[in-house]
């Protein structure tokens, strides 16, 4: 009782913290992608379309169970033939009933009918069959290409989620060249009153300060935009901004161009939600094939017909079987061949898929290797850019060097600072992208790139 009192006191407790406290916490990209997973309405068309496929299978399957109806009939009348067969019937038929008179011009009579009919198509050239396997295969095809939507929305959780990122460190970046700008400005000021520089240092300081003044509201702009995105992206329009997880500089795995075709090949749910659909339609085409053979059906009634609704009356049954082939077969013909052109169709589908497959993949693995050098190349372009300016600071500070100068270096070591960062998420997307390409870009898998 005490460890479950206890236990009960902490949760007391965690609900006590206020919201905003606990919502200090950095948004995780899983956490996003789970987010998408459950409130992107995308997801949720998707499960629609397999819980379809899913029942059009089950339908298909209804064909090879016996159908069974009941009918209540009420009926009146003086039409000859109804009233000499519904005498009979109900087995109320007697001599006086042949009298020429009687049978040409019967009174009314009213029937009550419980009748109970079945049949069932016991053999049609295994058509039924053909279109149940084509029914499994279409929700299969329905459950891949749900996979195939979930990767869809795991990467573009990603691009939105690293565009916020960025947006981010662009904002940052903006803020410092803003600050830095201004100290220069102030301190521009300060020599130009000392007599150590002239009025146009103070211009071109002051409009290197506006500059920079725009940039870090565009950044801004730019970030608001990204949040907008995002929130798309997960499905959550009320998704409010917070702190992110920073995604890292990474030097991700690498694989041949071959290797990422082959396990493209072999796990992109796309394909493979194509190539079941090619198998359906070609077992369509089999069974419209097969509809030109013979079918057989058995067939039976029981009916009770009574004169009131309480009276009593007679009953009877009727059983058969059914052999049928249709000799003269011109819509099965039109059939056969909607679905022959169908297949053709998706032939032509699969076939072209799988060549933009192998040049999205193409390109991806292309990406992924120039990102990765950009990211090097950015980091060695930072880190000159950097010294670069600090060396022209005290140029300057000393007097050897003119504000023209200063400013190209603080240009240079901005523009690094926005192309590394760039290069930084850029890497990370590309693998992603090749991640998305080759069909492996799971929650787990997008995991790696933070």
């Amino acid at each position: 009782m005490k460890g479950l009192f206890a236990k009960a006191s902490w949760l007391v407790v965690i609900c006590m913290i206020p919201a905003g406290s606990r919502a200090q916490e950095p948004l995780r990209l899983r956490q996003a992608i789970q987010i998408a997973l459950r409130q992107n309405p995308d997801i949720d068309e998707a499960k629609a379309g397999v819980d379809e496929a899913k029942a059009n299978a089950s339908l298909a399957r209804t064909q090879l169970l016996p159908q069974l109806s009941f009918i209540e009939d009420m009926s009146r009348g003086n039409d000859p033939v109804y009233a000499f067969g519904t005498k009979l019937r109900q087995q109320r038929f007697t001599m006086a009933d042949f009298d020429l008179n009687t049978l040409n011009r019967p009174g009314p009579i009213g029937n009550f009918a419980t009748r109970f009919s079945g049949s069932w198509i016991a053999f049609d050239s295994f058509r039924t069959q053909k279109m149940i396997h084509s029914a499994d295969l279409m929700h299969s095809s329905a459950a891949s290409s749900a996979r195939a939507v979930e990767q869809r929305t795991v990467f573009s959780v990603v691009q939105a989620y690293q565009g916020v990122l960025f947006a981010e460190r662009q904002v940052a970046v903006a803020r410092h060249e803003l600050e830095t700008a201004q100290a220069l400005l102030s301190s521009v000021e300060d020599r130009v009153r000392a007599g150590l520089a002239v009025e146009s240092d103070r211009m071109s300081a002051q409009v290197n300060e506006a500059a920079t003044r725009q940039s870090s509201i565009a950044a801004q702009g730019d970030l608001d935009l990204a949040w907008a995105q995002l929130r798309v992206a997960v499905g959550a329009p009320d998704l409010a901004q917070s702190k992110l997880q920073p995604i890292e500089p990474k030097d991700f795995p690498s694989n041949s161009l071959d290797q990422e075709l082959q396990t493209a090949a072999k796990t992109r749910p796309d394909l493979a939600a194509l190539g079941q659909a090619q198998s359906a339609q070609e077992m369509a085409v089999s069974a419209a094939k097969w509809s030109y053979g013979p079918h057989v059906s058995a067939y039976g009634n029981w009916e009770d017909d009574r004169p009131s609704w309480g009276s009593s009356g007679g009953n009877s049954w009727l059983a058969g079987v059914q052999i049928g082939i249709d000799i003269l077969p011109l819509g099965k013909r039109a059939q056969l061949a909607r679905e022959t052109a169908a297949k053709a169709r998706v032939d032509a589908q699969v076939s072209s898929y799988q060549q933009r497959v192998r040049l999205q993949v193409t390109q991806a693995h292309i990406q992924s290797q120039t990102a990765e050098q950009s990211l090097n190349t950015a980091r060695a372009a930072i880190d000159q850019s950097t010294e670069s300016l600090r060396i022209l600071k005290n140029r300057y500070d000393a007097g050897l060097a003119t504000i023209t100068d200063l400013l190209h270096a603080e240009d240079a070591e901005r523009q690094a600072q926005a192309n590394y960062w760039h290069a930084v998420y850029g890497n990370a997307l590309a693998y992603a992208e090749l991640l998305f390409t080759t069909g492996t870009l799971t929650p787990d898998a997008a995991e790696e790139l933070q």
